[in-house]
């Protein structure tokens, strides 16, 4: 028997479609590597719910291969996952369900050195390409991975209308839902009307989240359980709740950041973090917050949901200390113990030369911080393309920042790795998310070339 409600509608008038293939596309066994997906249209596959700790097929998905190249095509109606770039079932398939012996972090943290152990490496597995494509209408997640997601690259897609029937409950729900996204490039993509837009979660290690747009997200991003050197640049976080900050060792920069943000510690589990540019662990730890970096970033109160930890600004890192050596001195204050220490003292954090308007509140300790009005700023749709429009009073030019690259940023204290590129190669911030080059004096936010009073900027191109 099927029970189904029409929402009013008279289902014997209605053209009514029940899904039962589990995929569309998706290779019955591992390694089809290098396979191009180009220009389809797929949809209505009752892909089934998609864990961490378990195979994670999509309507769409390459199964733990290496190499893919899906793009043009429009992929919508999935029950729950679009497209998957995920784990496969060796490593563990909901053991914590089946079992209940041991918590989902804990196979969680098993399927990671089983997969070390059963060749996970940049050599044999990930490695896709997913851009221009038009994602939609999903349960669960539009793009989705864990493990067989490293060192790829997500670009130049609109994806929305994910999660937002609320049909399931669970943890997997975003417009972009990554475990292990080693490496990993989310560049000039449109994420819209989700229930949550990117959700990194666990060895966000090396990935890189610029130019991207999000708006109307019941959150934009949020960065979980991870330790760096992970980077968010150049991108327009335009929800009201744009980010919940569950990590650390991350580098902020030339932001547009409309609402408010949320962060605490993590200090009753540890995560791993890897060798340089590698899936192989080097070691695992806690999250105690802090170790970031925000520098030349706008912040504006939006609509503010405030509550103890989700503000607008960066006040929420008061207590912090502003350097590594005043860091250093508090430790050594704490005296001759060893790891009681670190729970005690706040990690340092780094931040400068930001905007703070309609409310935003800035760090107690940011000695150049630059205070402005109401920017009134909201999106507007036209054809293809997608504008900001922000007005900006005359002191908001008074103070210039300058062009920020790798060696300004350090390494995060846990990882000691660079802010770099996937192969190693020092980066240069000088790219604002209309691809225009900065030079000289840098303003603050994502857009390089502004004016004093209303300013209306082409800010994505679908399938620039």
């Amino acid at each position: 028997m099927i029970y189904a409600n029409f929402q009013g509608l008279d289902p014997n008038q209605e053209l009514t479609e029940i899904s039962v293939r589990r995929c569309c596309f998706y290779p019955e066994r591992i390694g089809a590597d290098f396979i191009t997906v180009r220009g389809f249209e797929i949809a209505q596959a009752a892909s089934p719910w998609a864990p961490p700790t378990a195979d994670q097929p999509g309507m769409l998905g390459t199964h733990w291969s290496k190499g893919w190249i899906i793009e043009d095509n429009i992929l919508h109606d999935a029950k729950c996952s679009a497209v998957s770039i995920g784990k496969e079932y060796s490593t563990g398939d909901n053991d914590c369900t089946r079992y209940r012996r041991k918590p989902g972090y804990q196979y969680q943290m098993e399927a990671v050195f089983k997969a070390v152990h059963r060749g996970w490496d940049k050599e044999t597995i990930g490695g896709h390409i997913i851009r221009c494509n038009r994602i939609y209408d999903c349960g669960q997640n539009g793009i989705v991975g864990h493990l067989g997601c490293v060192f790829s690259q997500i670009s130049n897609n609109e994806i929305y209308n994910i999660g937002v029937k609320h049909e399931f409950f669970g943890y997997e729900i975003a417009g972009i839902k990554l475990h292990a996204a080693i490496d990993v490039q989310i560049e000039k993509n449109y994420i819209h009307d989700c229930t949550l837009g990117t959700w990194l979660d666990w060895e966000a290690q090396g990935t890189r989240v610029s130019q991207n747009v999000y708006a109307d997200n019941d959150r934009d991003l949020m960065i979980e359980v991870t330790h760096g050197p992970h980077i968010v640049d150049n991108n327009i976080f335009a929800s009201d709740y744009c980010f919940d900050n569950i990590a650390q060792g991350g580098a902020y920069i030339n932001n547009l950041i409309y609402g408010t943000m949320r962060r605490e510690p993590i200090l009753d589990r540890t995560t791993p973090y890897h060798m340089v540019h590698s899936t192989v662990p080097l070691g695992t730890a806690f999250v105690y917050g802090g170790d970031d970096r925000w520098y030349q970033n706008i912040f504006t109160g939006g609509q503010p949901i405030y509550t103890e930890q989700s503000v607008a600004g960066t006040a929420g890192y008061n207590g912090h200390p502003a350097s590594e050596e005043e860091y250093c001195f508090l430790l050594k204050s704490e005296g001759n113990g060893d790891h009681e220490a670190f729970d005690h003292v706040k990690q340092p954090v780094f931040i400068q030369r930001n905007c703070y308007m309609k409310g935003a509140e800035a760090y107690e300790k940011e000695t150049d911080a630059l205070n402005g009005g109401d920017p009134n700023i909201y999106l507007e749709k036209d054809g293809n393309g997608l504008y900001l429009c922000i007005s900006l009073p005359k002191e908001f030019f008074i103070q210039k920042g300058k062009v920020i690259t790798t060696r300004d940023l350090g390494m995060p204290r846990i990882v000691e790795q660079r802010y770099e590129t996937p192969d190693g190669a020092e980066i240069v911030f000088d790219c604002d998310i209309c691809g225009e080059r900065r030079k000289g004096a840098v303003l603050p936010g994502p857009v390089s070339i502004l004016k004093a009073g209303k300013n209306r900027i082409r800010v994505w191109d679908q399938f620039r």
